[in-house]
C-alpha cells in the first residue's frame, strides 16, 4: 500500500500529465486543411499529394520562375517520403523540438564580429566531412555556396536547424549560424539587445561573410520567429541584400499580432525561460537601460519584449511605435530576391492561415512563394525515417531549382553568369535578377 507521500507523488504526476494533455489538445484551433478551407477558396498549384498528408500547394504570382519551381518541386523524389507521423497532433512536434537532436551535433567554429556600436554578434561555422558532391576550398573547383542559418527570435538553436546545417554540409554548402547579441552564449558587450525587426546587426554579418567568401553565392534560411529578421533585412536592403535567394520555415509574418495573441504554453514557456536565463547573466549591465525586475518577472513573450524595448529611459517609444519600425513586412514591396515560405495550415504557433498568412502578398509579388501543406506543425514537417524533415528537403530543392533556372536562362540568352555553385548545384548570381524572370 502506498504511503501518504507516495499518494501525493502519484497525484502530482497525474495532474501534470492531465495538464500536458490539455495543452496538447486545446488552445489555438488546429486547421485541418490549407487555404481551401478558408474564405479564399482553393488557391495555388497542387505540388504533391501524399497519403495521410493531403495536397501541398504553391501559391505565387504566375511567372517563368514560378512555372519552373512548380515543375521542380512536383517531381522531386526527396519530397516524397510517405505518410508523416503524428499527422493530427502538431503540438506533439512542439514537445519533440524540446528534446536534443537524435544525431550528434556537428562541430562548430565560432567567430565574434564587432558591429559599429561596439556590440558583438557570433557566427558559428559548421564544419565536418563534406558529401561526395561538395568541393573543398583549394580543390580547383568553383566555391561552395554559403548558407546563412537564422534561428528563432529567442536565439535558441534547435536540433532541427542544426540538422538542416548538417544536411547542407553533406551537399557541399558552407553552413553558418547567425547568433544575435547576448544570445546562445554570445557576450553582451553593450546594454542593448537587437529589436525584433532591426536588421542592422544582420547587415554587418552578411557584409563580413561576403568579404570572407567573396566568390561564393550567399543563401539564407530562417526558422520560426527568426524569419521576422530575415524578411525585414530583405525589405530594407532591396536589390542590395547580397543574397541570391532566401527561404523561411514556418515564418511569423504579422509580428505584433503574433505577440498579442495567446501562444501554446509548450512553445512559449521554454523560450521565455531560455531568454530569462540568458538575460539574467547581464542583469547588472542591463540595469542602466531597462527595469530588470520587470524584465525577469515577465510572464509572456510580449511582456518581455515590451520590458526590453518599450517605455524605458533609453527607449521611450510606445508599443505601437515599436512595431511601426519592426514589423517584418513593412518594406515587403522592396524585396528583390526570391523568397520561399514553407508553412503548415495546422501550425499551432503561427495560428490559423486566414488570419496569419499575407495571401495578397503572394498573389501580387513576383518574389514571394508560399508552399503550404495541410499538416506539419511548427518547424516540424516530419517524414518517415530517422532525422528526415520534409521542410529541409523542400528548401534545398528550391535552391537547386533556382540555380537550374538561371543556368537555363544563361544558355538561352547567352548572358554569362558571374559565379557558379560548388558541387553539382548550379549557382544563381547575387545581383543580376531580371524582370523577365518574374513576369
Amino acid at each position: 500500500m502506498l504511503s501518504p507521500e507516495g499518494l501525493v507523488a502519484v497525484a502530482a504526476v497525474v495532474t501534470c500529465l492531465g495538464y500536458l494533455a490539455w495543452h496538447l489538445l486545446c488552445g489555438r484551433p488546429e486547421v485541418p486543411g490549407g487555404l481551401e478551407d478558408e474564405e479564399e477558396g482553393e488557391e495555388g498549384t497542387p505540388i504533391l499529394t501524399e497519403d495521410g498528408v493531403g495536397c501541398c500547394r504553391l501559391l505565387c504570382k504566375p511567372s517563368a520562375l514560378a512555372q519552373h519551381l512548380e515543375r521542380s518541386l512536383g517531381r522531386s523524389a526527396a519530397l516524397r517520403g510517405g505518410p508523416w507521423p503524428w499527422p493530427r497532433w502538431p503540438r506533439l512536434r512542439l514537445l519533440q523540438q524540446l528534446l536534443p537532436p537524435p544525431q550528434p551535433a556537428p562541430a562548430v567554429v565560432r567567430e565574434h564580429l564587432q558591429v559599429p556600436d561596439g556590440g558583438l554578434v557570433a557566427l558559428d561555422w559548421l564544419v565536418g566531412p563534406r558529401g561526395a558532391g561538395g568541393r573543398r576550398r583549394g580543390s580547383g573547383g568553383p566555391p561552395s555556396p554559403v548558407l546563412l542559418l537564422i534561428p528563432n527570435a529567442a536565439g535558441k538553436v534547435p536540433g532541427g536547424l542544426l540538422q538542416l546545417g548538417r544536411r547542407a554540409l553533406e551537399l557541399g554548402y558552407v553552413p553558418v549560424v547567425f547568433n544575435r547579441r547576448g544570445h546562445n552564449g554570445c557576450p553582451l558587450a553593450t546594454p542593448r539587445l537587437q529589436p525584433f525587426g532591426d536588421p542592422g546587426d544582420l547587415r554587418e554579418a552578411v557584409a563580413y561573410v561576403c568579404c570572407r567568401h567573396p566568390a561564393a553565392p550567399l543563401l539564407a534560411v530562417s526558422e520560426g520567429s527568426g524569419s521576422g529578421l530575415l524578411l525585414a533585412y530583405l525589405g530594407e536592403s532591396g536589390s542590395s541584400s547580397r543574397l541570391a535567394a532566401a527561404a523561411c520555415l514556418s515564418p511569423v509574418f504579422r509580428a505584433r499580432d503574433w505577440f498579442e495573441a495567446p501562444l501554446p504554453r509548450l512553445y512559449e514557456w521554454p523560450l521565455l525561460l531560455h531568454l530569462k536565463r540568458g538575460l539574467s547573466r547581464y542583469a547588472g549591465a542591463l540595469a542602466e537601460a531597462v527595469d530588470v525586475a520587470k524584465l525577469l518577472g515577465s510572464r509572456s513573450l510580449r511582456e518581455l519584449e515590451e520590458a526590453l524595448f518599450c517605455g524605458t529611459e533609453s527607449r521611450p517609444a510606445s508599443w505601437e511605435a515599436y512595431w511601426e519600425r519592426n514589423e517584418p513586412l513593412r518594406d515587403a514591396d522592396e524585396v528583390a530576391v526570391p523568397v520561399l515560405c514553407v508553412c503548415s495550415a495546422d501550425d499551432p504557433v503561427r495560428g490559423p492561415p486566414a488570419r496569419t498568412l499575407p495571401v495578397e502578398l503572394f498573389r501580387s509579388s513576383p518574389y514571394f512563394f508560399l508552399l503550404l501543406t495541410p499538416r506539419g506543425g511548427h518547424c516540424g514537417f516530419p517524414q518517415r525515417g530517422p532525422g528526415r524533415c520534409w521542410g529541409h528537403e523542400a528548401v534545398l530543392e528550391y535552391f537547386r531549382a533556382i540555380g537550374e533556372f538561371l543556368r537555363a536562362e544563361e544558355r538561352r540568352t547567352g548572358v554569362p553568369q558571374p559565379r557558379r555553385w560548388g558541387g553539382p548545384l548550379p549557382e544563381p548570381p547575387a545581383f543580376t535578377w531580371q524582370r523577365s524572370y518574374t513576369r
